[in-house]
């Protein structure tokens, strides 16, 4: 019998549990499409509404076919700037929270 557990079991509890860990999660996941990680910040992204809100409710905030959010979020998923700055927008309305950008130097 393993003695591990899917690795996404944990993050939903933690996002459920902490909302210090929601901020954090959602804005690594947006700090890893703007380094260029795309997939891995969408899959990110989509672990952050599949632990809190849900597609269906991110749907009728945003008055949008939750499979449609969905396909945006998979791997062969490719959203539309507009589409994913919208959802954005919804998810830091939900958290309570205003992301900010940040210039800096290059290392």
């Amino acid at each position: 019998m393993p003695l591990t557990r899917d690795y996404r079991e944990t993050i939903y509890e933690n996002l459920q549990r902490s909302s210090l860990f929601r901020r954090e999660y959602l804005s690594g996941a947006l700090n890893g499409m703007i380094d260029g990680d795309f997939e891995i910040g969408r899959t990110a992204l989509r672990n952050y509404v599949n632990g809190t809100l849900g597609f269906t409710q991110l749907g009728e905030l945003m008055q949008r076919s939750p499979k449609s959010l969905m396909r945006m979020l998979s791997p062969k998923g490719n959203p539309q700037a507009r589409n994913l700055f919208d959802m954005i927008v919804v998810l830091q309305r939900h958290e309570g929270v205003k992301l900010e950008l940040r210039a800096r130097r290059a290392a």
